[in-house]
């Protein structure tokens, strides 16, 4: 593991560092600083900060668009010998874990299970056969999940943590730590903790997929140049996703109820837009699979229950361009049901804007990395829905930053 101590806003001489060494980002990515931009939470300041948060991740584990050798040498060792893999996290890690088990199913070809953390310990030893056990926490403290790798370790299992903190007890006890280079995240809610998570199981994809020989080292540059992509697009768009959701929170800042809607791997963003909105706005929220809704969920649509809709697509991808055609189709199957519609859609898109009541466009980008860029508008959305009400978003009613008792 790279030695480096990322303890905080340090990461700002990786961000120095990685203007030179990531040429595919066309512009500094440059922080709003208290003294040019008032942020009136420390939420909103993390939402801008995860361009450079990202970006210093990549330059940790994949300096110049290649793995570093030492920093996922301990990964190669745990990961060997695997055909399986559980996954066991807690809220909004373990929905970057269900976007992880797509993106390791389908680019290394392991098989992958997520566990609720709490509720690992409690399976049958004799669920799976010999899988590694990934455990992935913003503090790398959380206790049930801390208990689950230890359940792991004690069954003699090979293990890798996924942690924000350096030097945390996941991090010392697993067979391997990855560190997210977020920097400190004052704010309850997570969300620069989560992009970061979000890259460092892309990141883990590609290396398992290299490591098994499903793809060539060209592939696997190409996959990581695209990622190397994405923090410039966040800082291109974050300002004008702030001015966007302030305005179309005003329309929605009164319900009491949403449904947040995704197909594939971005059910798992559906999921974490819905618990950001539960977390600091106090209202109920479900993320639900897109064709799920005519399961039961469909009783509740009306006009005071919003639907919050992921609709991006990724037009050079056949499986996401019948994902999103079957989102459009229910889209228009419900208008007649009167329920206010929220999109997130794809710059360029000219479909969907009258299928929805709102809709905000993020960059265009590989289905794998659409889920950064759909996130971060959500996050936004759950910001100004929530303070627009009233509320704290720093520090939500009955919530700590690391819950350290079971």
């Amino acid at each position: 593991m790279p030695s480096e101590n990322y303890d905080g806003y340090g990461i700002m001489n990786a961000v120095l560092r990685i203007r030179t060494t990531l040429p595919t980002i066309s512009q500094e990515i440059a922080l709003p600083t208290e003294s040019s931009t008032a942020f009136a939470h420390a939420m909103l300041r993390e939402i801008y900060e995860q361009p450079e948060s990202i970006a210093a991740t990549l330059q940790a584990y994949a300096p110049g668009g290649k793995f570093d050798a030492e920093a996922w040498q301990a990964v190669h060792r745990a990961l060997q010998g695997h055909e399986r893999i559980v996954v066991a996290a807690s809220g909004s890690s373990r929905h970057a874990g269900l976007a992880g088990e797509i993106l390791i199913e389908d680019l290394s070809g392991i098989a992958v299970d997520v566990e609720y953390a709490s509720e690992y310990c409690y399976r049958s030893t004799h669920t799976l056969h010999n899988p590694a056990v990934i455990v992935i926490s913003q503090s790398g403290e959380t206790a049930d999940t801390l208990a689950a790798l230890r359940e792991g370790i004690s069954r003699g299992l090979d293990t890798i943590s996924i942690a924000n903190v350096a030097g945390s007890r996941m991090t010392r006890e697993a067979s391997a730590a990855l560190v997210t280079r977020a920097g400190v995240e004052a704010a309850i809610p997570a969300t620069k903790s989560f992009t970061t998570q979000l890259t460092m199981l892309y990141l883990l994809a590609i290396y398992a997929g290299r490591m098994r020989g499903r793809m060539t080292a060209a592939v696997a540059e190409e996959h990581i140049e695209q990622i190397e992509r994405i923090p410039a697009l966040l800082q291109n768009n974050i300002p004008a996703w702030v001015e966007q959701m302030r305005t179309i929170a005003a329309s929605y800042a009164k319900d009491e109820a949403f449904l947040f809607l995704g197909r594939g791997i971005h059910y798992a963003i559906a999921r974490e837009g819905a618990l950001k909105l539960k977390e600091v706005s106090y209202v109920h929220a479900e993320g639900y699979p897109t064709g799920e809704l005519k399961h039961g969920p469909n009783a509740l649509v009306s006009h005071g229950t919003p639907l919050v809709v992921l609709a991006t697509c990724d037009r050079n991808d056949p499986d996401s361009l019948l994902r999103y055609s079957r989102t459009l189709q229910l889209l228009s199957d419900i208008q007649k049901q009167g329920s206010n519609v929220l999109a997130i859609a794809t710059e360029g898109d000219t479909e969907i804007g009258h299928l929805c009541n709102h809709c905000v466009f993020v960059p265009t980008a590989s289905e794998y990395l659409l889920p950064i860029c759909e996130v971060v508008p959500l996050q936004i959305f759950s910001y100004m829905v929530a303070t627009q009400r009233g509320y704290d978003v720093d520090r939500p009613r009955n919530l700590s930053k690391a819950v350290v008792t079971e």
